[in-house]
């Protein structure tokens, strides 16, 4: 707890930037006198239902808060949901969310456990799964838990209310969601819960049933929905506009510099350990002129870098990046990719397509006609060009900044 010496205000400035909500600041900030005073920590609860294998950027928004408490010497619990993600949270879904298998979500726990480290601190942070008391409960003692929740208080649920009004089902196991999330910081005895703005209202549930249960209610804190690299719609892996946790530190870096001026902000605020007082400061030397923005967004792709693969990687990172943008330079070793050779021209969509410079042909043609890809060092604009596939030939493709394949045709 020797973090947790720090005056109480200056722990709550740290705690408190890029929050949304906080049910209740004023409670929080006793608390953590209090903790301060026993030398007891609070208990921070964060839970997440491992229903894809990948975390994001945006993901890491709560996890970095999580480091902030941990950081101040609290106890800092990360939740796994392999029992509620049997139910699937619906949170902004027009319909029931397909319910995982147990193996799926065993297999993507085991990918959380390991890309959380990242940010927290191994031997600090408590991994436990829910399964050990939902699964526990019997059916006498589910009845006797929904019996606390009505389900007047289930329809204030924005997209339950929605989907009621327009008719569209809802399933009975849908509405157990809250209330065993909710019964997760029953088992915890947390102080503090943290998630996204879309979870605001499964926190209060939960600060609710243990008020009814005889507990003090736990601090509810949502963090925002970190938008994507577009700079429109939330990060997203569907979307494409998404920055892997385990992205290739040069992957990482390059994405990081291709923010816009006004985007950078956001992100120096959600995720990096500044205070608002740091970046404020940045922000002013931008708009006197005595810092350019383009220094201040290397910094930044170096920071977050940093974090997630080491100061000597986001090093290299930032090195190789200078040298293919900067000085245009193609980078030292280019993957090299073997094509089926053919008497037909061959479509440069599908070509790109095929070696997985491009996800699908809508997106190769639309990188393509933005004047995204590069054969041989020339702009490539025309979505139905073909090049030459016969055996021997070799082309170097470049597909927007980073990526660069030789692509070998040879006989098979």
């Amino acid at each position: 707890m020797a973090e947790a010496r720090r005056p109480v205000r200056e722990q709550m400035e740290l705690l408190l930037k890029g929050c949304v909500d906080v049910v209740r600041a004023d409670d929080l900030e006793s608390r953590l006198g209090a903790a301060a005073k026993a030398g007891k920590p609070l208990t921070v609860k964060v839970g997440f239902d491992p229903s894809a294998p990948d975390l994001h950027l945006g993901h890491t928004v709560v996890i970095r808060k999580m480091r902030h408490f941990q950081q101040l010497g609290h106890r800092v619990v990360f939740l796994i949901g392999d029992f509620t993600g049997l139910i699937g949270d619906p949170t902004g879904k027009k319909s029931t969310r397909p319910q995982l298998t147990r193996e799926q979500i065993a297999a993507n726990a085991e990918t959380y456990k390991r890309q959380i480290f990242k940010l927290l601190d191994r031997d600090a942070t408590v991994v436990d799964f829910n399964s050990r008391w939902l699964g526990a409960l019997t059916s006498e003692e589910w009845i006797r838990l929904t019996a606390k929740v009505t389900l007047a208080q289930m329809l204030e649920r924005d997209d339950f209310s929605k989907r009621l009004a327009a008719g569209e089902p809802i399933s009975l196991h849908e509405l157990l969601y809250p209330v065993a999330q909710a019964y997760d910081s029953v088992a915890l005895e947390a102080d503090v819960e943290l998630g996204g703005t879309d979870q605001l209202f499964n926190l209060l549930v939960g600060r609710d049933l243990m008020g009814k249960l005889g507990l003090p209610p736990q601090i509810a804190m949502t963090l925002p929905l970190l938008e994507g690299l577009d700079g429109n719609e939330k990060m997203s892996k569907s979307l494409g506009n998404y920055v892997a946790v385990e992205d290739a530190p040069e992957d990482m870096f390059g994405k990081l510099m291709s923010v816009s001026d006004a985007l950078m902000w956001r992100y120096w605020t959600l995720l990096s350990d500044r205070t608002p007082a740091e970046v404020a400061a940045l922000q002013r030397e931008v708009a006197s002129g005595e810092r350019h923005p383009m220094d201040v967004k290397f910094e930044l792709a170096r920071t977050i870098t940093a974090d997630f693969n080491g100061a000597d990687a986001a090093a290299r990172a930032e090195a190789a990046f200078r040298s293919l943008h900067q000085r245009r330079e193609t980078p030292d070793e280019v993957p090299r990719v073997g094509v089926p050779a053919s008497a037909e021209p061959a479509s440069l969509v599908k070509l790109l397509v095929g070696t997985a410079l491009a996800p699908s042909n809508a997106e190769a043609r639309r990188l393509v006609q933005q004047g995204g890809v590069r054969v041989d060092g020339v702009v490539v604009s025309d979505p139905f060009a073909t090049l030459d596939a016969g055996a021997g030939r070799s082309y170097l493709v470049q597909v927007g900044k980073r990526r660069f394949a030789r692509l070998e045709f040879a006989a098979q």
